[in-house]
């Protein structure tokens, strides 16, 4: 375009970027600002839980916390409609790998969970949920109608079924159970009658007498009858809940304070820089740290929530839906499971515990929900 003066203009040819930044600085940042912060908490809580063991886990998971920030930026970036059409060879290729540990994976903890080349490891499991999420979401944002019929309730759970079964053969019945609470919550969203969940509790009720006579190992069993009597075994079974829950009341209102805390620092507490770190918080910040983390994972899932009731398309609400629903359930469960009020089982707490594929898994999870809140204007 040439000016009065003859010069020529490039001013119309350039795109107005206000509007995107504008979308921009309406998403709901302070998600990622909470996750940011209980993740730098979890670095510091991660040095103290391993200062006294032969590796300091604190350098590791630094790098992994870089690399989810990585992987944030990546999943929030790619628009979550196109990653739901291809929501079936993502979950293909996750199941596939979930057949690959059965058959070469690396044992740790009593459970198969991870492939892996020397030190370094993947849990296949942790992306699992994802894939398994956006082919629910892509399925049930299909069905136009108030209520879903058995039939398509039936199916929905067969997507989730198919994981379950391949994870906890890896004997991780933590990480199987996990995918409940996600396909619960995207059922209610999608439209369930109230008298289903009732026949899902007593199918629920039958596989769990199945799984303890057929799937369950002898030390799952004695986790589920250490929760029952707790002080049945002392020094054995109930060793670890025993030890948390010293850790735990030792902390009282202000804590010992860092890294003086007995029960970590002297090795009395195992598990401590993955499934128990909340019990080294609780001991070394008491009730003030504890409630501060608490803090931060509820605003977290009060303001996926508020992404969310604001999303303009049924696909991005379910997927979002789904994937609060596994992290709120992981932060109740493990939190219950430190006191001592749920049987003890293989879940970390999100961004807080030791963990690469975790810590990936948990930034992908945040992406993809703000991903949604920045394409509202556009999906709908």
């Amino acid at each position: 375009m040439r000016s009065t003066s003859g010069t020529i203009s490039t001013t119309a040819s350039l795109p107005d970027e206000r509007p995107f930044l504008r979308q921009l600085a309406t998403v709901r940042w302070a998600l990622l600002i909470s996750a940011l912060l209980i993740s730098l908490i979890g670095l510091v809580t991660v040095h103290s839980a391993s200062s006294e063991l032969s590796i300091d886990y604190l350098p590791r998971q630094a790098v992994w916390l870089g690399l989810g920030l990585l992987v944030f930026v990546v999943a929030f970036t790619l628009d979550y409609q196109f990653l739901t059409k291809f929501s079936l060879p993502i979950y293909t290729v996750a199941m596939l790998l979930l057949l690959l540990v059965l058959l070469v994976g690396k044992e740790a903890g009593g459970a198969r969970s991870w492939l892996g080349v020397g030190a370094y490891r993947l849990q296949p499991s942790e992306f699992a949920k994802i894939a398994t999420a956006l082919l629910l979401a892509r399925y049930l944002a299909g069905i136009n109608r108030r209520f879903l019929s058995f039939g398509q309730i039936m199916a929905a759970s067969s997507m989730v079924a198919l994981p379950m079964v391949l994870v906890a053969l890896e004997s991780d019945l933590g990480g199987a159970a996990m995918f409940v609470p996600m396909l619960a919550g995207m059922l209610v969203v999608a439209g369930v009658p109230w008298r289903y969940f009732a026949v899902g509790a007593a199918v629920a009720l039958v596989l769990a007498a199945v799984g303890w006579n057929l799937v369950m190992l002898d030390y799952q069993k004695d986790r589920v009858r250490t929760f029952i009597s707790p002080g049945s075994d002392p020094q054995g079974s109930g060793y670890q809940l025993r030890q948390s829950k010293i850790a735990v009341g030792s902390g009282q209102l202000y804590g010992r304070g860092y890294q003086q805390g007995t029960q970590s620092q002297l090795r009395f507490l195992p598990a401590r820089h993955t499934d128990f770190i909340f019990a080294v918080l609780a001991e070394e910040w008491g009730f003030i740290g504890v409630a501060a983390v608490l803090l931060l994972y509820a605003f977290y899932i009060l303001n996926g929530t508020k992404v969310a009731l604001r999303a303009r398309d049924r696909v991005g609400i379910l997927l979002i839906v789904g994937l609060l629903s596994g992290f709120a359930f992981h932060v109740l469960y493990n939190t219950a499971m430190v006191v001592g009020l749920v049987p003890i089982t293989g879940i970390p707490l999100p961004f807080l515990s030791y963990g690469g594929s975790f810590t990936l898994a948990n930034f992908i999870a945040a992406g993809l929900i703000l991903g949604v809140d920045f394409r509202r204007h556009v999906n709908r």
